[in-house]
């Protein structure tokens, strides 16, 4: 009896110390990192096998607490200090990111154990998207093939949507930027983001977090132009990334112009500085004329508060336009200019109810202040038109054009009984 009662508090103390010892195993990152170090070795190369090692090891180990020690060791395979360096006084495995072939296949093998392993454990999410955050502000402490890994990598895992492209702001990081290294990462990154989608998709990530405008700033202030962006990725093989660059400039160049031209409208600026600071944008952006009147038009109609009674919103646009046409006229020498005027006009007056009825009259003005020509009316009439309102429209300009052709007719005439 006396043997039984001296066991039980033994016993206790047993479960005690295997309790603590499990919490110490559980909390404790040198034992953490230990034991995801002895399986990796274990697993070796078969990353399949590294899959089921990490599914199964989430019950025992804290991968809440030590994510970033997780990670650090599956990509560089050891604990990180600041600058991308492995701490020297702890465990490392041989077999990790960096150390594994530098290929699109393998980086493809290594993005699929990440994202079982997020797909188990959801709340790594956050920690993982960080640690690539991370990882791309120590580039400079990473060589030549460990980055290009990384960036194939990442590139994938973009494609796949594990991580969001806001993770790019770590490039933009100024001595990243100043050295060459965010470029030329940016090339691994996004060859193997456009293999594993297209062109498209990685636009639509891009602007959902308003990096889409942000492209240039891979390069330092001295490269910053469109002329070296281009060549730079077109060279590397990524010519559908520069068009897509130099879309996005020249939608940009083309807001921007259309927020300045309301801006000096609004203020009454001299029509002759806005068509030399019109024309000097143009020339800089290397905008069409046919862009550019769209982008005057659109700047012209926004400037102004229009009255909400149809029958003097007419009198007030007449108003408007013919104070001017002067501004019109200089950018309409062109007859694809006039015609691409009219289809702005047309669809304006569609989009905006109060303006269905001025169609007309407008169009009448701006042939009276040679902004525009009768070849130009008569060819929109005959094909030129869009189809937003085109039956009332043509209805409209049914008489005016009948006029014209009329005074055509009789021009020819004239000139025929002279010769």
């Amino acid at each position: 009896m006396n043997n039984q009662k001296q066991q039980k508090p033994t016993l206790t103390g047993q479960r005690f110390k295997t309790r603590k010892r499990d919490e110490k195993e559980r909390f404790d990152p040198t034992q953490f990192q230990e034991s995801i170090v002895q399986g990796l070795n274990q697993t070796g190369s078969d990353l399949e096998a590294v899959a089921k090692f990490l599914d199964a090891t989430g019950g025992k180990l804290d991968y809440r607490r030590y994510a970033e020690t997780l990670f650090d060791i599956l990509v560089a395979g050891g604990m990180l200090a600041p600058g991308g360096t492995l701490s020297d006084d702890l465990t490392r495995t041989e077999y990790c990111l960096f150390t594994a072939n530098e290929d699109l296949e393998t980086m493809q093998a290594y993005a699929q154990v990440f994202n079982k392993l997020i797909r188990r454990y959801k709340y790594l999410e956050k920690g993982f998207e960080e640690e690539i955050k991370k990882l791309l502000l120590f580039l400079k402490g990473f060589d030549e093939s460990e980055r290009n890994k990384l960036a194939m990598l990442t590139g994938i895992l973009l494609a796949n949507g594990n991580i969001s492209a806001s993770i790019l702001n770590s490039l933009y990081n100024e001595n990243l930027v100043k050295e060459g290294v965010s470029a030329a990462f940016a090339v691994k990154l996004f060859k193997s983001w456009i293999y594993e989608k297209d062109i498209n998709c990685v636009a639509c990530s891009l602007r959902k977090v308003g990096m889409d405008n942000r492209l240039m700033e891979l390069f330092p202030a001295n490269k910053r132009s469109p002329e070296h962006f281009s060549k730079y990725f077109t060279d590397a093989g990524l010519k559908e990334l520069a068009d897509f660059a130099r879309n996005q400039l020249s939608i940009g160049a083309r807001k921007e112009l259309q927020k300045e031209l309301q801006e000096q409208m609004g203020r009454g600026d001299p029509q002759r500085e806005i068509i030399a600071y019109t024309r000097e944008e143009m020339k800089k952006a290397g905008l069409s004329e046919q862009t550019l009147i769209n982008i005057i038009w659109s700047s012209l109609m926004s400037c102004v508060e229009w009255n909400k009674k149809e029958e003097l919103v007419t009198e007030q646009a007449i108003k408007h336009l013919k104070q001017y046409s002067p501004l019109l006229k200089a950018f309409t020498t062109q007859g694809l200019s006039e015609i691409s005027l009219l289809s702005k006009v047309q669809e304006y007056c569609y989009d905006n109810i109060h303006f269905m009825k001025a169609f007309q009259k407008i169009v009448v003005l701006l042939y009276k202040a040679d902004v525009l020509s009768e070849e130009a009316i008569l060819k929109w009439y005959t094909e030129g038109q869009v189809t937003k309102g085109k039956s009332v429209f043509l209805e409209q300009m049914k008489k005016f054009v009948e006029w014209l052709k009329n005074a055509e007719e009789e021009s020819e005439s004239e000139e025929d009984e002279a010769d």
